[in-house]
């Protein structure tokens, strides 16, 4: 799944070509994504400036003059240019076209993406309902050890899903969680609730520093995944410590990293590098309180 540093790799390249300029139409071939596209959408924005490309979480979102577009690129999808008029390929299934010639097509073989209209008469997009329970970015100044502890709070969940769940921080997907709690030296099964400020301070510098490497290579491969210009991330491909790694000698150890599925999504990690906690101790049982029979 195209993760924070993917989305955000093409949200700049979408500001790069597009931002300033008209949208003169947008085609949609196929509206069967993962809630169906509005036939409306087309008309909603044709003729209307696109003033920023922004993005909260692993939405996307095109600012047009009277409304938002609001894009999920789901599972495997991708937004790229091409040249205007060109073929569309399999799994194209909505194009832009803009007053400079520039053509964004959205490429989307498992259609498990989204393409949503929030009108500007309906109030601020952040309050949209896929947009207002999101947590934190990650870059944002507030993000450190003190709000990530006061966010996990007494969570008995793993950490691991705690990250994934994105009402703490947000963008922490499948691939980075697991490369950001090998950083942070954090067992994937620790109880969220139960990291100490020291080790909330390890894993907030951690997730930063992580997304931050993502981020200057254009994201990870992922296999299929290519950015606006339609080039592929290189990051996991070299630098993976864990992730895709199980059988491997880990990088700083020498051991072998191992996989393990935590809520159906694989989770890869080092046990020399990230102790498991140990189990804490069944309560005693107090006899004062055992009532005769």
């Amino acid at each position: 799944m195209p993760e924070l540093p993917e989305v955000e790799t093409t949200r700049k390249g979408i500001h790069a070509v597009a931002v300033g300029q008209t949208l003169l139409r947008m085609t949609v071939r196929e509206r069967r994504m993962r809630w169906p596209i509005s036939d409306e959408l087309p008309a909603c924005v044709g003729s209307q400036a696109l003033l920023a490309c922004d993005r909260r979480g692993k939405y996307l979102l095109m600012r047009f003059t009277n409304g938002v577009v609001i894009v999920h690129l789901g599972m495997s999808g991708s937004i790229r240019a091409v040249e205007p008029g060109a073929m569309w390929r399999t799994h194209d299934h909505v194009g832009w076209l803009f007053s400079n010639q520039t053509e964004l097509r959205l490429h989307d073989p498992r259609r498990f993406g989204a393409v949503l209209w929030h009108s500007n008469q309906t109030g601020p997009v952040e309050e949209h309902r896929l947009l207002q329970k999101l947590g934190i970015e990650p870059f944002d100044t507030k993000f450190d050890a003190a709000f990530l502890k006061k966010g996990l709070g007494s969570r008995q969940t793993t950490i691991k899903q705690a990250l994934l769940a994105g009402d703490v921080v947000v963008g922490v997907g499948n691939i980075y969680a697991s490369e950001s709690l090998f950083r942070a030296r954090i067992h994937p099964e620790t109880l969220a609730g139960s990291l100490s400020p020291k080790k909330c301070e390890a894993l907030a510098r951690s997730i930063i520093q992580t997304l931050n490497d993502a981020l200057s290579s254009g994201g990870s491969t992922l296999r299929d995944y290519v950015n606006a210009s339609g080039e592929p991330g290189a990051y996991f491909s070299l630098h993976a410590a864990v992730y895709d790694r199980a059988g491997q000698p880990c990088k700083v150890c020498g051991g072998l990293i191992e996989r393990i599925v935590q809520n159906q999504r694989a989770t890869y990690f080092c046990k020399r590098c990230q102790k498991k906690p140990a189990k804490a101790p069944k309560p005693l049982l107090n006899i004062k309180h055992l009532t005769r029979v």
